[in-house]
């Protein structure tokens, strides 16, 4: 815990700053002659092996820099999920939240703006039942697939994705999975979560309905390969890149499972859970449904080789398989009852406290597989996209692993623990 006016100097610089736009903030550290010279010292702290340049006071100089910035404008920055050179301002955001100096604990936080969002499901709804007018409404899946469809937006980017992850490499034949998953982010982060959502947590009765909503991300391409590789190696590769530890970061914060809490969300937010969970695919860890018997998702990646790092693997893996946050979100949209929850702000979460590490003319590709009746066993894409080649993330370690600490003590700089 901090003292009561190094807590008071501490969040007041947060609120002050809080919002503005990391990029902004960068160039106004970079052209401020006091500024200016910290960042380019903080900046070799972070930088690997960096601080054995800065010589044999470099835990100091790491430490002065710390707290010369964060009462700069970088302390509080933020960035918005899917913006335009959102790596680049996400690089400036963890420059000053690095979690490990030589031992030196930082702040910890995610970087991105909170976004209240109202998610429209009677309009969506609405769509659905004038196109079946007359109709048995089939199933939410298919509902939200002829959404989808008739949404310029949802529709353009949805083809887009798909045809990126079912085209085969002319080298290899198998699938190109970086520009799959570079689809896919561009699709989740631009769709309104009204379609995704919808897409990906539609309640399924039976197995079809289940195969078609496994299929909503291509897991031949984005998702599935020859063999599970270790959840620490993928953490690892998470780690390494900005966007795709910011994800986590909001995943970890806005999905944190709490028994206490009256609908076991910590921040008691569903909507905000599954937007989080959304933000991870495309990335080294993404989740997706692991079978079509039941309503169970994970990455594909296990903890079986993992080790006397076991209990880190498995808390990682938990955070998917055993979260009550994330299981009664999806069985809340599932139901539909999660209106109440996902209209409620939780609250801006840039503080966070975790344990853990856009008209097509063209023929639409989807349009032969989104019927208005039942249609047995089909398959979302066809066999085409089940059977895509799998091109696994690579698995070298780039990084230790680090895991999410909190706020800690401004005295912890000054007193050199």
């Amino acid at each position: 815990m901090c003292g009561a006016f190094t807590c008071f100097i501490w969040f007041g610089l947060e609120a002050l700053f809080a919002g503005m736009d990391c990029l902004v903030a960068g160039d106004s550290c970079s052209s401020d002659e006091n500024c200016s010279p910290r960042l380019r010292t903080l900046r070799q702290c972070v930088a690997g092996d960096g601080s054995m340049k800065l010589g044999p006071g470099a835990r100091s100089q790491c430490a002065n820099a710390v707290s010369a910035l964060l009462s700069s404008p970088l302390h509080g920055c933020q960035c918005k999920r899917g913006m335009k050179k959102e790596k680049n301002c996400l690089a400036i955001y963890w420059s000053l939240h690095q979690s490990v100096i030589h031992g030196l604990k930082l702040v910890e936080s995610y970087p991105y703006e909170y976004v209240e969002r109202d998610y429209d499901y009677v309009r969506l709804a609405s769509i659905t039942a004038d196109s079946d007018a007359g109709m048995v409404t089939v199933n939410r899946c298919l509902d939200a697939a002829k959404a989808c469809n008739v949404d310029d937006l949802c529709q353009k980017l949805r083809t887009e994705y798909v045809s990126a992850c079912i085209k085969p490499s002319a080298r290899s034949g198998l699938c190109n999975q970086a520009k799959c998953n570079k689809a896919l982010r561009r699709f989740f982060d631009r769709v309104p979560p009204d379609y995704t959502h919808e897409l990906l947590f539609c309640p399924c009765m039976d197995t079809a309905c289940a195969e078609r909503r496994r299929q909503t991300i291509v897991p031949g391409c984005s998702y599935e390969g020859s063999e599970k590789p270790s959840c620490l190696s993928q953490m690892r590769i998470c780690w390494a890149d900005f966007v795709c530890r910011s994800r986590l970061a909001q995943f970890q914060f806005d999905c944190q499972p709490s028994e206490s809490s009256a609908n076991g969300c910590k921040h008691g937010n569903y909507g905000d859970c599954l937007l989080a969970y959304t933000g991870l695919i495309g990335s080294s860890i993404t989740p997706n449904h692991v079978d079509n018997s039941t309503s169970s998702v994970a990455p594909w990646c296990s903890c079986s080789v993992s080790g006397n790092q076991k209990a880190e693997c498995t808390k990682f893996l938990d955070y998917f398989t055993n979260n009550i946050c994330l299981r009664n979100a999806l069985q809340a949209f599932g139901s539909r009852t999660d209106a109440v929850s996902t209209s409620s702000q939780s609250g801006q979460s840039s503080s966070a406290d975790v344990t853990a590490p856009p008209p097509v003319t063209t023929r639409n590709v989807l349009e032969p597989i989104i019927p208005t009746q039942a249609s047995g066993n089909d398959r979302l894409f066809g066999d085409s996209a089940s059977d895509g080649g799998s091109n696994s993330a690579p698995t070298q370690g780039l990084l230790p692993l680090m895991f999410f600490t909190g706020l800690v003590n401004l005295s912890l700089f000054s007193n050199g623990h």
